[in-house]
């Protein structure tokens, strides 16, 4: 099974492609699709949108997991735009006929480490312990993507599917 996790931006996109083969996982892929800020919003839209395009036609995931967004509500704005850029990347997986999964936060960090609140360095040393890399997933965005990733893999095992 080969899973594309997602950490949506409007700026940086992370995402991460993980094969699972008989519980052994290990990372295809992993970067940041970026949209340049002076843009105007339509056109980093589309960036984004032909960078996850690209990812999914060149990996071909049986499943793409998306991190579900978090709104404060200090940052109703930053919500927003930050939706725009999720609904791109949902529509170029259904586009291309690829199943979608979507996790909050909670649930990944409680995956990975065992506690919903577990802090970034915590996920990010589970991240490495799990997939044997020598050092925590940097930056932030492909942490966040591999962690997703993972936790797609971890939840279907648990469902048995």
């Amino acid at each position: 099974m080969v899973v594309c996790g997602i950490d949506p931006g409007l700026e940086r996109t992370g995402y991460a492609v993980v094969r699972d083969e008989r519980r052994r996982r290990h990372v295809v892929d992993a970067g940041i699709i970026t949209s340049r800020p002076r843009q105007e919003l339509a056109r980093r839209l589309v960036e984004i949108g032909e960078g996850v395009r690209q990812v999914f036609s060149e990996h071909r995931p049986t499943v793409v997991a998306v991190e579900e967004l978090f709104t404060h509500y200090r940052h109703p704005r930053t919500a927003v735009l930050m939706a725009h850029a999720r609904g791109v990347i949902l529509q170029a997986a259904a586009e291309l006929g690829i199943a979608v999964r979507h996790f909050s936060a909670t649930q990944v960090k409680k995956s990975l480490t065992g506690n919903g609140r577990a802090g970034k360095q915590q996920v990010q040393r589970a991240i490495a312990v799990t997939l044997g890399l020598a050092a925590p997933p940097e930056p932030a965005d492909v942490a966040d993507a591999l962690a997703v990733a993972l936790c797609a893999l971890t939840r279907r095992e648990q469902v048995g599917t």
